[in-house]
């Protein structure tokens, strides 16, 4: 049978504590005193603004803060405000001004407008009529000569006609005249005068 061996110990069971361990206890040391710390701290009362013994320093402060944030809402952001709103309000108002003048001066030129238009249909109506007018009168004076001219040349007609009818009838008056004479001389073997033979032929139409 083969005789044991025995196999030393690892270098690092033989030297005693090692680098490791000692890093543990560094860990559980600052550990601990972490703990205690944050006791001791507990214990001294928390935050100072919720201390009674601040509160004094605190109220101050916000006196201060609140003065002089109404001072500058007051005496800067108000009147800064005020001012846009008043500018605001004066262009507003100005523009409303000039949009109210303009369309007064939009109107009184429609007005004009209407008016002169009003005026030209009425010159225009005046100048038809006077043309009308003077064209009915021309057209009067026209035929009135016309008709002058037409009854001159009627009466004309009508004396020549006469004139014709007198002289035929002043020949037939004659031809009856001869034609009388050449009878009664026929008849009776005698011959009688034109003035006789006239004056019996007038004394037999107005019988």
């Amino acid at each position: 049978m083969a005789a044991e061996t025995t196999s030393p110990p690892p270098a690092d069971l033989r030297d005693g504590p090692t680098a490791a361990d000692a890093h543990g206890a560094a860990q559980s040391h600052g550990s601990a005193g972490t703990t205690e710390a944050a006791a001791h701290g507990g214990e001294s009362g928390g935050l100072p603004q919720f201390r009674f013994e601040y509160w004094g320093g605190q109220i101050v402060w916000l006196f201060l803060i609140f003065a002089v944030l109404y001072v500058l809402l007051a005496k800067v952001f108000v009147p800064k405000l005020r001012r846009i709103r008043d500018e605001r309000a004066s262009t507003i108002a100005t523009a409303v001004t000039q949009a109210r003048s303009v369309q007064a001066e939009a109107e009184a030129q429609a007005a004009a407008a209407q008016a002169e238009i009003a005026e030209a249909r009425n010159r225009s109506r005046r100048v038809a009529a006077d043309a009308k007018a003077k064209a009915a009168s021309d057209l009067a004076l026209s035929q009135k000569a016309e008709d002058a001219r037409l009854q001159a040349q009627m009466d004309e007609a009508e004396a020549r006609i006469r004139g014709l009818r007198d002289q035929a009838m002043t020949n037939v008056r004659g031809i009856a005249v001869e034609t009388a004479q050449a009878i009664v001389q026929k008849l009776t073997g005698q011959k009688m005068t034109t003035a006789e033979v006239d004056a019996a032929m007038t004394a037999q139409g107005a019988a």
